[in-house]
C-alpha cells in the first residue's frame, strides 16, 4: 500500500550509498568529476556497523565484507525486516545463498544538500516537530499500522531515546492534535564516522486519512533542513521501484537516481517481494487483499476465483470456503438477506431490544411525508436496498429537498424510506465470532481551504488522495448531494474557500464516498459493544459491521442505523481483523506474522 508523499508513504523504505574502498573506487571511475557515489572505507570507519530501529536492523554494508553480512542477515529477528544497504555488488552476495536472501526491488535517490533550498512557505494546518512523548511513539506506530508497515516493538522509543545518530519527526494535526505523519532520519556521521558525511531517510509514513495535502513533503523538507544544519553533505532514500507518485515527489525536490542496493532476507514479511504473487493478485481491492495476505502467511492456500470481484477460495488441512472480501460461505443467505433489506433489519434488531430511529417508508402520501418532517425537524432518506453510500441522503429540512431526495434514492432502490436525523457521530463496530473485532468513528469527508482554489478543486485534490489511499475505493461525488450539503453553507462547488477554513462537503459518513474513519476499539462504551454483539446475534452472522449513530463513542447513547453483512476490514488497522477472520474460517491456523 505505497501512497504518494501526500498520502502515505508506507512502503517508502529509505536507505543510501555504499561500497567497501576497491569496489567504490570502480564506480568512481564512471562518475562526473565531483560526484561521490558512496563512503571510502578509512581507518577511522567502525566495522560491522548495524542500527537496531526498532522494526528490525540496518546493515551498515560499506562496513562489512560479505561473509561477515550474510552472517548477520542470518541473524535476523523474528517478525522483524533487516535491511542490508549501500550493496554496491548485489549479484555477489546474493551468489553466497540465494535461497536465503534477495535483492530489493527499489530504486535508491540521493538529495545534495550543498545545492538543496529550504522552501519558505509555512506549512498550513500541520506542525512539524521532533518526537517528544511517549504518546507521541504510539501515535506513530499507529500511522506505521494504518499504512500496512512493520510496527515498532514498543519499549524501543524509551531505550533509544538518547541515541543522537536517530532522529524522528512528527506532523501534527493543528486542529485535532493528532499525529498524522512521520519521518525518520539517520546520521551516518554520528552512527559510524561515514567520511562522506552522509545522512539518510527512513520510514516516511503519513496517514491515509490525514486531511492536509503536501504532509509529505513537508516532513521530507523538515528532516533536509535539520540535516543540511548538522553539515552533512546528502540524504539518501530508497523507494519501491513501482511507487510512481513517491518517485514524483523526490524527483520534484531534486532527490537523483544512484546505482546502490538493498539486500533482505526471505521471510513472511518480504514474500510479496520474492514469491510468485498470486495469479490475478493485483486485481483484488485492498478489502479482499489484506485477507489473501493474511491467509498466504499462514500457508492456507488461496485460489482467485473473480479477482474484479473480490471473490477467492482459501484451503487448508480439507476444509475449503469461498469468501467474497470478508463476506464467506459462514454467512447464510437468510442473514445475508435479513441484512441486505433495511427495513427488515431495523425489525429484527428492534425486537432483540436495540434502539431505532423512527422510520416510515416514502410514498405517494405527500402528507404522512410533511407531518414526518415536521415531526423531527430533520430526517434521512436512504434507499431499502443499496451498500456504499448510495443513494443517501442526511440532514433533510424541506419539502422541496425531500422529494429530490427520495427521487435520487428511488434510482438505487424502488422502496425508500425516511428515518428521524439522530445528531451524532457514525461508529462502526466490526464484530467476528460475536466479538468485538474493531470499532472506529466515521467522519463525512472534508476539505481545506487555502484562499486561491475553487471548492471543486479541493474535492478533486482530495478525492485523488482518497483513492490513492484505497486502492481506488474511495472518492468524493461531484453530485445534487454534495451541492445541497455546499448550498447550505452559502458556498457552491465554484466558490473559493477562505485560507484555512474547514467545511464539510458531504454529511454521510461512509467511506466510499470520501469519508475516513478513526480507530476508538480502546475507548468505545461497553453498552455499545453489547449493543452491536446483540444486533449481531439477533442476525445471526458471524462477521458484520454494525453501524450505530452516538453522541460519544465513550458514551451510552446511540440509535441504530444498519447492519452490513460485508464490512471492509481493511478500514480498521492496526486493530487483527483479517486475523480474526481468517482463524474463524480455519482455527487454530497460526498466523507467519
Amino acid at each position: 500500500m505505497e501512497k504518494d508523499g501526500e498520502m502515505a508513504l508506507p512502503r517508502s523504505r529509505t536507505k543510501g550509498t555504499t561500497a567497501v574502498s576497491h569496489r567504490l573506487k570502480r564506480l568512481r571511475t564512471q562518475a562526473r568529476p565531483g560526484q561521490h557515489l558512496g563512503p571510502a572505507e578509512t581507518s577511522t570507519t567502525r566495522k560491522d556497523v548495524t542500527l537496531d530501529c526498532g522494526w528490525g536492523r540496518l546493515l551498515f554494508s560499506q562496513t562489512f565484507n560479505d561473509a561477515a553480512l550474510l552472517c548477520e542477515l542470518r541473524g535476523e529477528a523474528p517478525s522483524s525486516r533487516d535491511i542490508a544497504f549501500y550493496v554496491n555488488e548485489p549479484h555477489v552476495l546474493l551468489s553466497l545463498a540465494p535461497q536465503e536472501i534477495f535483492l530489493d526491488p527499489s530504486h535508491t535517490y540521493r538529495l545534495d544538500l550543498s545545492t538543496y533550498r529550504a522552501r519558505s512557505r509555512p506549512a498550513r494546518g500541520i506542525t512539524i516537530r521532533r518526537l517528544a512523548t511517549e504518546t507521541d511513539a504510539e501515535a506513530i506506530n499507529r500511522v506505521y499500522a494504518a499504512c500496512g508497515m512493520v510496527q515498532i516493538r514498543p519499549d524501543f522509543f524509551s531505550s533509544e531515546r538518547d541515541n543522537r545518530s536517530l532522529s524522528y519527526f512528527v506532523a501534527q494535526d493543528d486542529a485535532t492534535g493528532e499525529i498524522v505523519g512521520t519521518v525518520t532520519g539517520i546520521d551516518h556521521q554520528r552512527l559510524f564516522d561515514d567520511p562522506e558525511r552522509g545522512a539518510s531517510l527512513w520510514c516516511l509514513a503519513v496517514h491515509p486519512q490525514a486531511r492536509q495535502p503536501g504532509i509529505g513533503e513537508k516532513l521530507v523538507r523538515k528532516l533536509a533542513e535539520h540535516f543540511q544544519a548538522r553539515g552533512l553533505a546528502h540524504v539518501d532514500l530508497s523507494v519501491m521501484h513501482d511507487n510512481e507518485p513517491a518517485k514524483k515527489l523526490y524527483e520534484k525536490l531534486n532527490f537523483r537516481r544512484v546505482p546502490l542496493f538493498a539486500v533482505k532476507r526471505k521471510n513472511a514479511i518480504n514474500e510479496k517481494f520474492f514469491a510468485m504473487p498470486h495469479q490475478s493478485y493485483e486485481a483484488l481491492n485492498p478489502y479482499a487483499r489484506l485477507i489473501v495476505d493474511e491467509a498466504t502467511r499462514r500457508g492456507i492456500h488461496v485460489e482467485i476465483t473473480d479477482a474484479e470481484g473480490g471473490f477467492f477460495r482459501l484451503s487448508h488441512g480439507g476444509r475449503s470456503i469461498h469468501c467474497r472480501e470478508s463476506l464467506s460461505e459462514l454467512t447464510s443467505a437468510v442473514a445475508m438477506s435479513i441484512c441486505d433489506d433495511k427495513a427488515i433489519t431495523r425489525r429484527v434488531v428492534t425486537a432483540a431490544g436495540l434502539s431505532v430511529p423512527d422510520q416510515i417508508q416514502a410514498g405517494s402520501d405527500r402528507k404522512a411525508l410533511e407531518a414526518f418532517l415536521e415531526k423531527h425537524g430533520k430526517v434521512v432518506v436512504k434507499p431499502a436496498r443499496g451498500e456504499q453510500g448510495r443513494g443517501i441522503a442526511v440532514g433533510i429540512t424541506t419539502m422541496e429537498t425531500l422529494e429530490e431526495a427520495i427521487e435520487a434514492a428511488g434510482r438505487v432502490c424502488d422502496r425508500v424510506l425516511l428515518e428521524a436525523c439522530f445528531e451524532g457521530v457514525d461508529l462502526r463496530l466490526v464484530n467476528i465470532d460475536y466479538k468485538l473485532v474493531a470499532a472506529g468513528v466515521r467522519t463525512p469527508p472534508r476539505v481545506i481551504g487555502d484562499g486561491r482554489t475553487a471548492i471543486r478543486e479541493l474535492i478533486e485534490l482530495q478525492s485523488r488522495r482518497r483513492e490513492a489511499a484505497t486502492g481506488g475505493e474511495s472518492r468524493i461525488p461531484l453530485d445534487a448531494e454534495t451541492e445541497r450539503c455546499l448550498a447550505e453553507q452559502d458556498l457552491a462547488l465554484d466558490t473559493v474557500l477562505e485560507d484555512g477554513r474547514e467545511i464539510t462537503v458531504r454529511k454521510a459518513a461512509n467511506l466510499h464516498t470520501g469519508g475516513s474513519i478513526h480507530d476508538v476499539t480502546e475507548t468505545v462504551h461497553p453498552d455499545l459493544v453489547e449493543a452491536a454483539c446483540s444486533a449481531a446475534r439477533a442476525i445471526d452472522i458471524p462477521v458484520v459491521g454494525i453501524d450505530l449513530l452516538v453522541k460519544d463513542p465513550a458514551e451510552r447513547d446511540y440509535v441504530f442505523i444498519e447492519a452490513n453483512e460485508r464490512p471492509g476490514l481493511a478500514n480498521h488497522e492496526p486493530q487483527p481483523t483479517a486475523e480474526r477472520f481468517v482463524e474463524l474460517l480455519f482455527p487454530g491456523s497460526r498466523s507467519g506474522r
